[in-house]
């Protein structure tokens, strides 16, 4: 595939598949569905492709398009992968392809209108991604929120204008600090080289003034870590979780939430080793309140979409220390968990929604046994429930065991605390699968059906199929990933090591 634009199609093939199905006439349900599996199985089929096409032995950025756009401001089409974007990829890959499956069964109304924002939603987060100049990556990432605020508001359940309304301004307030970031960058790279350009390869290059670097760190924390969430900007997530459609939720905690934690790790540590250095002792702090916070408010609540959404965000707490310890095991391990927590995110949202299309009701004690009459369902629902405990052979284990090792190297008194945060992890996993679907079957949910066709089943299986894959052969992301995390690690301890030397 030499010479072929393989990122752009990944990119734009969503894109593409959104101008098409404005042409398509709404009653045309079957070709409307039809064209959104094709563009999303496109898009997977090339993701799959570079991840397995990435050359290792080379590394750095790899199948790298550019095109001048404004040559003048120094803004530029480039898009470019390293081990971290590649593994980000397949991520949204495998959420957006199952996910179209999922809205197949679960939107009953304005269908093509719903895929078109879904759609939209995912070329965006696709650019993000793939892009290696600061306008473009901008652009992506508001292009990856706004249709948000349609497919909630909507689609969604119960309450769903107050959670679009909160979750547009956090998001758009955070932009706003992440924009500020990259204009001073930009115009400080200028002044710096007397060319200003927003190109990430060139600007990587410079160094900038230690307290300048500090200082500019702080607000692209702020900025993309409102979207990680990094408390206390957490609690616009599980309420934008409970009212989006499942689709939409698999993709909100399974891809969106990735971004921020993905423009930490490209922008800020990538850009500003030494503001790196500095700031993220502090957030080695704040990961805790996510881990423990977002563990026990997801032990109490009842409905289950909001005991996943806070799980999320409990979750993101070791993602983000393993991003602290700015050594390699650590930082595979949080981008590897990444991954893994994609997958079991859109696992848990969409299995939710399932029961929740049929009985209309998504409270774990209004249930009960329904393993007797939806066993495919609750086997699904075990997998991820274990997968989300940490248990060995599925993803997560590996990822969380990598960010421990490592944090405990840099932090061990936050490490050996947060261990405990799988207990409690643990303890709202089962006891909602035990009250979900092993308890004495009650006669009022009789009616239920369990998943039987290839439609309803087909994105179960495939996102099971992946939590194992990498559970039981993580080298298949490891070895990709670690070669975009030791230059990042290389350059934020080389820029240690000179500070110490300058001393």
């Amino acid at each position: 595939m030499e010479g072929l634009p393989i990122l752009s199609i990944i990119m734009l093939s969503p894109l593409a598949a959104c101008i098409v199905l404005m042409f398509v006439k709404e009653e045309s349900i079957k070709l409307i569905r039809g064209i959104a599996v094709s563009a999303t199985s496109i898009s997977l089929m090339f993701a799959l492709y570079i991840l397995f096409a990435y050359d290792k032995a080379k590394g750095g950025y790899q199948f790298v398009e550019k095109i001048e756009w404004v040559k003048s401001l120094g803004i530029s089409y480039h898009l470019g992968v390293d081990g971290i974007s590649v593994a980000m990829v397949v991520l949204t890959s495998f959420v957006i392809f199952t996910g179209v499956f999922v809205s197949w069964v679960g939107i009953k109304h304005r269908i093509k209108e719903h895929y078109i924002f879904l759609l939209l939603l995912v070329s965006g987060v696709f650019g993000v991604f793939t892009s290696l100049d600061l306008v473009f990556f901008y652009l992506f990432y508001e292009l990856a929120v706004i249709p948000m605020y349609p497919l909630i508001g909507i689609w969604g359940s119960a309450n769903r204008e107050y959670a679009t309304m909160k979750l547009t301004l956090y998001l758009s307030f955070g932009a706003v600090f992440a924009l500020l970031g990259i204009l001073s960058i930009y115009f400080t790279a200028g002044q710096m080289t007397g060319q200003y350009t927003f190109d990430m390869t060139q600007i990587g290059k410079l160094s900038f003034e230690a307290n300048y670097q500090k200082w500019v760190f702080l607000p692209m924390l702020f900025g993309f870590g409102v979207l990680v969430p990094l408390a206390p900007f957490h609690s616009w997530s599980p309420i934008g979780h409970a009212a989006a459609p499942s689709a939409v939720s698999m993709l909100h905690a399974g891809v969106l939430m990735k971004l921020g934690a993905y423009g930490i790790i490209r922008i800020a540590m990538g850009l500003l080793p030494e503001g790196a250095q500095f700031w993220m002792p502090v957030v080695a702090v704040l990961c805790l309140i996510n881990i423990f916070y977002g563990g026990v408010v997801a032990m109490t609540r009842k409905d289950m979409k909001f005991m996943i959404g806070y799980s999320s965000s409990s979750h993101m707490g070791y993602v983000l220390l393993g991003m602290a310890t700015l050594n390699y095991i650590g930082m595979n391990g949080a981008v590897l968990l990444m991954f893994a927590h994609g997958i079991m995110t859109a696992l848990a949202f969409a299995l939710i929604g399932y029961v929740y299309d049929q009985a209309h009701t998504r409270m774990a004690y209004d249930f009960s046994g329904l393993a007797h009459k939806m066993p495919f369902i609750a086997v699904a629902f075990a997998v991820m429930g274990f997968a989300s405990s940490g248990l060995p052979g599925l993803a997560n284990f590996v990822s969380e065991l990598m960010i421990f090792i490592g944090a405990f190297r840099t932090y061990p008194f936050q490490t050996v605390i947060a261990v405990f945060g799988i207990i409690i992890t643990a303890t709202y996993m089962l006891r909602a699968l035990r009250n979900v679907f092993f308890c004495q079957s009650m006669p009022e949910w009789e009616h239920l059906k369990d998943a039987t066709t290839f439609v309803e089943r087909f994105p179960y299986i495939v996102l099971i199929a992946v939590l194992f894959i990498v559970g039981f052969y993580p080298a298949i992301l490891i070895d990709v990933i670690n070669t975009g995390v030791v230059p990042l690690v290389d350059k934020i301890n080389g820029v240690s090591t000179i500070a110490k030397a300058g001393m």
